[in-house]
């Protein structure tokens, strides 16, 4: 199974430095590809493929302060369990593995001269379903949580600050199911 959705990414975010210090991921909506292969009518295994770029603004201590941007690619496998019973409607429930790679990050300049987020792993959730329209044709909502912890490093005004930010978005979306 191929689903192509719109997601938004949308980050509960926050982050403790060793400042006192806080910082807030921006939300962003980007196209989305995903592979199911089932194992059994009712067991498949899902892998997503979608990249997004981040803003990331200081708070209290840090507030008023552009801390910088980034892409992220949420490397994420789930495990699905389907449900068949209900004729076109195909709900579904998943539990997985996310490794988050962070790339291309930019230092915003001005008080923040350098910007670093550290690689991460955490686990995913995730519920949905399919509509199918025909036998190979269907819509797709889905609803995933993701636990993104990196470790992130920067330099403000001359000092450098490390943290943890925890990203940990919820992922939206709604596309195109195609079944083979």
């Amino acid at each position: 199974m191929v689903r192509v959705r719109a997601i938004g990414v949308l980050p509960n975010s926050s982050a403790k430095f060793n400042v006192s210090g806080s910082a807030h991921v921006s939300d962003r909506v980007v196209p989305e590809l995903d592979i199911s292969y089932f194992f059994t009518p009712n067991v498949a295994v899902e892998t997503i493929c979608c990249f997004s770029k981040h803003t990331i603004k200081g708070r209290k201590a840090l507030a008023g302060v552009d801390v910088g941007d980034t892409w992220v690619l949420p490397a994420t496998v789930i495990a699905q369990y389907h449900f068949t019973n209900f004729g076109a409607f195909k709900p579904y429930v998943g539990v997985g593995l996310n490794y988050s790679i962070y790339f291309r990050e930019d230092a915003a300049g001005g008080a923040v001269s350098k910007l670093r987020l550290k690689n991460s792993v955490g686990p995913a959730a995730q519920v949905g379903f399919d509509y199918m329209i025909d036998e190979h044709w269907g819509v797709n909502v889905d609803l995933k949580y993701v636990h993104m912890k990196p470790k992130i490093e920067l330099t403000a005004g001359g000092a450098d600050v490390s943290g943890h930010a925890k990203i940990n978005p919820w992922i939206v979306g709604a596309g195109v199911t195609y079944k083979f």
